[in-house]
């Protein structure tokens, strides 16, 4: 029998018995949405990541204070911090590789202004810094360098900050009090979202760098330095070469270990992504012990199918069909039920994870490959459980089952 006649012979039987073949394709049709459904949460999950990780900036770089070392007791990353605006100008003026860089002082406040106060974060910071995050202003302008030479008491809002202090109204060319110093507002940024971790990148007031050193932090280390390369090519290029600048500001030894950390864009999204994979791994696992479920249940339909079929059997072998055209014939059953639940499973799987996104807001993608994959999947589920009762009626005795009632 060709291909055709046996998927025909296949279908006639699963629609003969429509009720019985539904039960048993539902474990498939379970499994295979379910495993569908985590995916795609642990695929949007990522994608998210991807996207908040760029929205920190282009080509990201971060230098951050090192740990500590202290009489054979270790502290974690940013316990001993040697940081410095000098730091900073020596990267700036050195580096090749670097399209900009930023130092970033961190404070945090109450800011009174508006028709209320917010409690937020101060950064102080150059005028590369939207430059280095991709940020641009949604109103009004970024601060410039005359502003950062004359330590002017300047101030560019986030979002959330110009939401909280100004409802309805625009912030520019008003008025804030950061610990009783006024500053003026000169710019509103664009909305940025949330970051991998959770922090609203709009909560901030963002200031020249000298005036919140002098005016509200009086700190000489800064939290952070921020970089940016021309190209993503040149990242790894300018980590080595921003590490031999900071060792030499540092006067580290070659046989001194770094006082400082430097990441990029990309283990950043690492270390975000890592926890996300392992669970959606783990939840696509106990999703999969469905499609087991489901194998088991044909295997069982099937057995049963064998022995009500048991002198149909004895007949087709004695007018000539051979054992393994039997074995053939049941074995296709079986892959047509488990594509079948595949395909409805998909289905399943997709309306699922729409229903999802859209009743607790997370994000869900499903790519083609995970379709092939659910779907090859269960072609492989109907081999592997559809094998043995397929064996089974391949070796049955014609004349024995002729003489079956």
């Amino acid at each position: 029998m060709n291909s055709l006649t046996l998927v025909k012979l296949a279908t006639k039987s699963i629609r003969k018995n429509k009720m019985r073949s539904l039960l048993t394709m539902l474990g498939i049709i379970i499994g295979v949405g379910a495993v569908l459904v985590m995916v795609a949460i642990g695929l949007g999950a990522r994608n998210q990541i991807q996207s908040q990780i760029s929205g920190l900036g282009t080509n990201l770089i971060v230098i951050t204070p090192g740990s500590s070392n202290s009489g054979g007791v270790r502290g974690g990353a940013g316990s001993f911090n040697r940081l410095t605006l000098d730091d900073w100008e020596k990267l700036k003026r050195e580096s090749l590789t670097i399209a900009g860089v930023s130092p970033v002082l961190i404070t945090r406040t109450q800011a009174v202004g508006g028709q209320g106060n917010w409690r937020t974060t101060i950064n102080g910071v150059s005028g590369d810094y939207p430059l280095i995050r991709d940020w641009k202003a949604s109103s009004g302008s970024f601060f410039t360098e005359a502003d950062i030479r004359q330590m002017r008491k300047v101030a560019v809002l986030g979002a959330t900050v110009a939401k909280e202090l100004f409802p309805g109204e625009d912030a520019v060319g008003q008025q804030i009090r950061l610990r009783d110093v006024p500053f003026q507002i000169i710019g509103v940024m664009e909305a940025k979202g949330q970051t991998a971790s959770g922090t609203d990148q709009d909560d901030v007031i963002i200031a020249p760098y000298t005036t919140v050193q002098t005016r509200l932090s009086g700190w000489n280390f800064i939290a952070q330095i921020l970089a940016s390369t021309y190209s993503p090519s040149e990242i790894a290029e300018a980590q080595a070469e921003l590490t031999l600048i900071m060792r030499e500001s540092h006067s580290l030894a070659s046989y001194d270990e770094d006082d400082f950390t430097i990441r990029n864009q990309t283990d950043l999204a690492d270390a975000a992504q890592g926890t996300t994979e392992v669970m959606s791994m783990l939840l696509a696992a106990i999703a999969s012990i469905s499609l087991l479920v489901g194998g088991i249940g044909i295997m069982n339909i099937m057995l049963v199918s064998v022995t009500e079929r048991t002198r149909e059997i004895g007949i087709r072998m004695a007018i000539g069909a051979r054992g393994n055209d039997v074995l053939t014939q049941f074995l296709v059953e079986a892959i047509v039920m488990s594509l079948l639940g595949g395909a409805i499973g998909v289905l399943v799987g997709f309306a699922g994870s729409k229903i999802l996104a859209n009743s607790t807001g997370w994000s869900t993608a499903i790519s083609p490959g995970t379709v092939a994959v659910a779907l090859v999947f269960s072609a492989a589920v109907g081999i592997f459980f559809g094998f043995y009762p397929a064996r089974k009626a391949a070796s049955l005795n014609p004349i024995e089952a002729l003489r079956y009632e």
